[in-house]
């Protein structure tokens, strides 16, 4: 994917920017530069590669700090609630502030 002189002039008006002529070619070498190293990148094969869970796992061997996902605290809700002035339905009612 490319871009066209014209398709940055009209990404700098969307975004409300200023770009004079020569900062708006600046601007599209810079951006077709990006898009073809995204193109780059998404041609590197990379079936049969696990996945990572950090990069330094590549190069060092780390175990995992991973836990379960389980519920390990109690629901202390009503007790937080009771020192409340008013409270409904799990909810804190507090005075209406703005009409």
């Amino acid at each position: 994917m490319s871009l066209t002189l014209s398709d940055v002039k009209r990404i700098a008006n969307l975004a409300q920017l200023d770009m004079d002529e020569a900062h708006a070619e600046k601007m599209l070498t810079e951006l077709n530069g990006i898009f073809a190293l995204a193109e780059q990148m998404q041609a590197v094969d990379t079936s049969g590669v696990a996945p990572l869970a950090q990069p330094l796992s590549a190069i060092l061997a780390l175990p995992l700090r991973l836990r379960e996902d389980v519920v390990t605290e109690e629901n202390h809700r009503e007790d937080y609630q009771k020192p409340a002035p008013k409270s409904q339905d799990g909810l804190y009612l507090v005075p209406k502030v703005i009409e």
